[in-house]
């Protein structure tokens, strides 16, 4: 999967299950869910098996189910996964993925394809690489010819409306995923994901952060945000909601302005970073903004946040204004 992919269906980002021809056993809102799924052998409803995603009924009439999901973010499709963890007698067949791009709900003539009919493995992940179709809110799962599935993830790239961003009379956080921000590589992600740092809004605990192992030798951790927009940088908050014996002891912040830049030169010295921000110290559970002690620079196009020695993040908020 390239760097820098976010699930624009997930139920973090806003993603919501509109509408299914048939959602019996579970339902369609499972498929968006953020947690892993899980199985829990001796559960049942009153309809059949509890199972944690999205499961018709048994078919007896021609045709096929489908499930229409509105994105939490618009963007470009790369890859996705047909998780159909823990369902194994009653998995679908084949399934195939349409999409669209539409303001409201997408009339029959707006879908495109994104993957075509293919086979499905029961009890796992199953990935594939999507047709390009430009940027998409919605997406249509169809499933062949019933059953279930446990999670739905559609990995892409955020589309942000720079031009409504750039009209914007106050400063804009640029490294949100909601804007564009990519996080495009960390040095460790052990406890919590690296692409968590820039959602928005706040984790529900402590597991809705970036949190690296305990390091046991020399060094320290960082991780590298590409902003959604080249942007003078005005005011950072770096917050450790959550996370009280394992919050870093100090941070300190790097810029560069390198649009375009390889993720591999980022991290390995052919791209020059320079200090927005001196080693500070951290408090846990506390959103530490930092305004006066940034140093003046110019535009940047990615930062880099340094922990010291490891620890947790819940978010990281990096406010400016864009610039062409």
């Amino acid at each position: 999967m390239l760097p820098g992919l976010i699930d624009l269906a997930s139920e973090l980002v806003g993603g919501k299950a509109l509408s299914a021809s048939d959602e019996f056993f579970a339902p369609k809102e499972n498929l968006l869910k953020a947690d892993a799924p899980v199985f829990v052998p001796d559960k049942y409803t009153d309809c059949g098996k509890w199972m944690d995603g999205w499961e018709s009924r048994r078919k007896r009439i021609p045709g096929h189910d489908w499930c229409v999901i509105r994105l939490g973010l618009a963007g470009v499709a790369r890859t996705v996964d047909i998780d159909t963890s823990h369902f194994l007698g009653n998995f679908p067949e084949h399934c195939s993925l349409d999409g669209a791009a539409a303001g409201g709900d997408p009339a029959e003539k707006d879908w495109m394809p994104l993957l075509a009919k293919v086979r499905l493995a029961g009890g796992g992940h199953n990935f594939f690489d999507t047709q390009h179709a430009g940027t998409l809110t919605h997406v249509r799962l169809n499933i062949y010819p019933d059953g279930g599935v446990a999670r739905l993830r559609v990995y892409g790239e955020v589309v942000p409306d720079l031009k409504k961003l750039r009209r914007s009379s106050e400063p804009v956080d640029v490294a949100s995923v909601v804007n564009g921000g990519r996080v495009l590589a960390s040095s460790d992600n052990f406890f919590g994901h690296e692409q968590n740092l820039i959602l928005p809004g706040r984790p529900a605990n402590m597991g809705g952060g970036w949190e690296t192992r305990r390091r046991r030798g020399p060094g320290y951790d960082w991780i590298i945000v590409q902003l959604g927009a080249r942007a003078k940088i005005q005011k950072i908050s770096v917050e450790t909601e959550h996370y009280q014996g394992n919050y870093p002891d100090r941070c300190s912040i790097d810029i560069c302005d390198a649009a375009g830049a390889l993720f591999q030169d980022l991290i390995t010295g052919k791209v020059a970073w320079g200090e927005i921000l001196p080693a500070a110290k951290l408090e846990a559970n506390a959103v530490r903004q930092f305004e006066s002690e940034l140093k003046a620079v110019p535009a940047a196009t990615h930062v880099c946040l340094n922990i010291y020695p490891d620890g947790g993040v819940s978010r990281l908020r990096v406010f400016g204004k864009i610039v062409e």
